[in-house]
């Protein structure tokens, strides 16, 4: 019963479910929840299910063969070539850099050059699956950080075809290898003698390639041609499951594969269509992909080498730490960014498991040495969220606090009444409109390369934490009138609001926030002058949409601010009842319907229907008709 595939299925969903949820309640990653769950339901702590983590991995693994697909959609030819400086500088000296130190390290430590090889290879690798799941929770994105995790990834993604294209020239070319492999795999590339393997191999990469473009995307055509929905989605799965399939049964990674076929995509009419049927099938399956980490994680294999493991996974820590800070230094990244960058990809990644099981495969490891890396790989991925946090939450405070007090003392002397906190698109568009009245504000963001990019623009901008107390009274807070947050985390403006009510109550505190929730829990807490950032700009859409249907400019700019109003009134009667779904829901249909009821009866009882004040095409007509008499 134990060994049944659906009830492995409720075991995995279940311990997803459970940790993921106390993990994110204690303020975590919910990576950390999904590995802790792996450990738990694994072979050596509950042995619900797998036989040391082997059976898991392989069932979980498609987890990174759908993100890694993704990941390929996402790369056009065109963003790849303007980026190519940072992909290959960055990425380069990443992988360069760690593959020298690692192979110095296990040479001195006794092993054969092909072994060490081999080793620094997996070694200089990173985990696509948690680095992007991190940046991506943490909306980390679109920073200096973001975009330069992504190049390292990106190219690491790519060197690994040919690292896989290499190891075959590594191993022993006697015929017994060989000879012995054929009997025991279905491999094809196991199967060709090992000067044919790196051949094998290119054309695997080009057959996906020429598959894409002349198999692929007509197969897709023909199905959007049925418009039926569901053959899409089937469609969808078809092309990475087949993809998958043929680069395992050639011997590659099924990942490698999907990849490529990805990016062969990514300039296809589908390319969006793919990405919005797949998304929510990922980030499931990456999350039982990071439970299978967790899982292998082999306890037996630690017990009877817990020095030498230790030593080698913090020596390996902190070589991968220490290349990654050389690179952010060499291409000018700041602090806060270096050290998110260096934290963040110093653990070992997915595709070291490949590399070193097919190693093994060709005899180039022995045995020990295989089960002793799988435990290091998967003990540094499980490290990785405790090590960001540690930095998040101690080293960046202190470091990040210090160049921020360092740099702009000399200017937040000059303290103007206002201050603005962040300045992306959001809040710039306030900072330039209010400049341009000729009111000056104390500018705060926690972006130093945008601080940097800001200044050059003429900006009076400030590096730091904004939610600590020193910076704000450094900025002036105490002779403010106004402090404005145009950031989008609920947690800053939440921090800021307590510091103004315990300490500066005699300053107005203006929030951006993004939806009604997070306005609902700002209200709640005391703050009144909370702005959603979207609802204007649906507004004025909905006018000009109404405007080429006929109704008037001016009319319709009068039903807005009457919108507005109406619908504020509403936020604040109904912020009381969110947290109560059943009650929340009653009451927010009767509000919508007396919405509607007062923007009618503000056009029937005539108060904006017949005013034609600064209505341009009322009196260009009347204009013309003065002009014919």
């Amino acid at each position: 019963m134990t060994g049944s595939l659906l009830f492995q299925a409720i075991i995995f969903l279940a311990g997803a479910i459970i940790c993921v949820s106390i993990a994110k309640r204690f303020g975590l990653s919910s990576v950390i929840g999904y590995l802790l769950a792996g450990v738990l339901i694994g072979p050596y702590v509950l042995g619900f299910i797998g036989n040391e983590g082997e059976d898991i991995l392989h069932f979980a693994e498609f987890g990174v063969v759908m993100m890694l697909f993704l990941i390929g959609l996402e790369i056009e030819p065109k963003n790849f070539w303007n980026m190519r400086k940072t992909i290959i500088g960055m990425g380069g000296i990443q992988v360069g850099g760690t593959m020298l130190f690692s192979y110095f390290l296990f040479t001195l430590l006794g092993l054969e050059w092909k072994v060490a090889l081999v080793i620094s290879m997996a070694v200089a690798l990173s985990s696509t699956a948690i680095a992007m799941q991190t940046i991506k929770e943490k909306g980390l994105m679109k920073t200096t950080f973001g975009t330069s995790s992504f190049s390292i990834l990106l190219f690491q993604d790519i060197i690994v075809i040919f690292m896989l294209g290499f190891i075959p020239l590594l191993a022993n070319t006697d015929g017994s290898t060989s000879t012995e492999n054929h009997g025991n795999t279905n491999s094809l590339l196991e199967q060709l003698p090992l000067g044919f393997q790196t051949l094998a191999i290119l054309l695997s990469v080009i057959l996906i390639i020429v598959a894409g473009k002349f198999l692929i995307v007509p197969m897709l055509r023909k199905v959007a041609k049925t418009e039926v929905r569901e053959l899409l989605i089937a469609a969808a799965f078809l092309i990475v499951f087949g993809i998958s399939f043929l680069m395992e049964f050639v011997g590659i990674s099924p990942a490698l594969g999907a990849f490529l076929g990805g990016v062969v995509l990514s300039n296809s009419e589908f390319k969006h269509e793919l990405e919005s049927t797949l998304e929510p099938f990922k980030n499931l399956l990456l999350g039982l992909f990071f439970m299978a980490v967790g899982a292998s994680i082999n306890f037996i294999v630690i017990a009877n080498n817990p020095l030498k493991i230790g030593g080698l996974l913090i020596a390996i820590i902190l070589i991968k730490a220490l290349v990654l800070f050389i690179t952010g230094q060499i291409f000018k990244l700041k602090l806060d960014q270096k050290l998110l960058l260096t934290f963040s990809l110093a653990q070992i990644g997915e595709f070291a498991f490949v590399l070193l099981s097919f190693a093994s495969g060709l005899h180039i490891l022995e045995q020990d040495q295989m089960d002793m890396m799988l435990v290091i790989t998967a003990l540094s991925m499980s490290i990785t969220p405790i090590i960001s946090i540690i930095n998040e939450r101690f080293i960046l405070p202190k470091i990040g606090t210090k160049e921020s007090i360092k740099r702009p003392m000399d200017h937040i002397a000059k303290s103007q009444k206002i201050i603005l906190v962040g300045f992306g698109h959001f809040g710039s568009t306030i900072g330039r409109f209010l400049r341009s009245h000729g009111v000056e504000a104390t500018i705060l963001d926690h972006d130093s390369n945008r601080v940097d990019f800001l200044r050059k623009m003429g900006f009076e901008v400030y590096y730091g934490d904004a939610t600590r107390l020193d910076l704000l009274e450094s900025a002036g807070i105490a002779e403010a009138k106004i402090v404005i947050c145009a950031t989008n985390k609920i947690s800053v403006s939440k921090a800021i609001g307590k510091i103004i009510k315990d300490k500066y109550p005699h300053v107005e505190f203006m929030i951006r926030t993004k939806n009604r929730y997070d306005a609902y829990e700002l209200l709640n807490l005391g703050n009144e002058h909370v702005y959603r950032e979207s609802l204007e700009t649906s507004l004025t859409l909905a006018k000009d949409v109404l405007s080429k249907m006929g109704y008037r400019k001016y009319t319709l700019s009068k039903q807005v601010k009457n919108f507005i109003k109406y619908d504020e009134d509403s936020l604040r009667r109904l912020s009381s009842e969110a947290k109560d779904e059943e009650n929340y829901i009653f009451k927010a249909r009767i509000e919508l319907a007396q919405q509607e009821k007062f923007l009618n009866e503000d056009l029937k009882r005539g108060i904006v229907e017949y005013d034609k004040h600064w209505d341009s095409e009322f009196i260009r007509k009347s204009l013309k008709k003065v002009q014919k008499k």
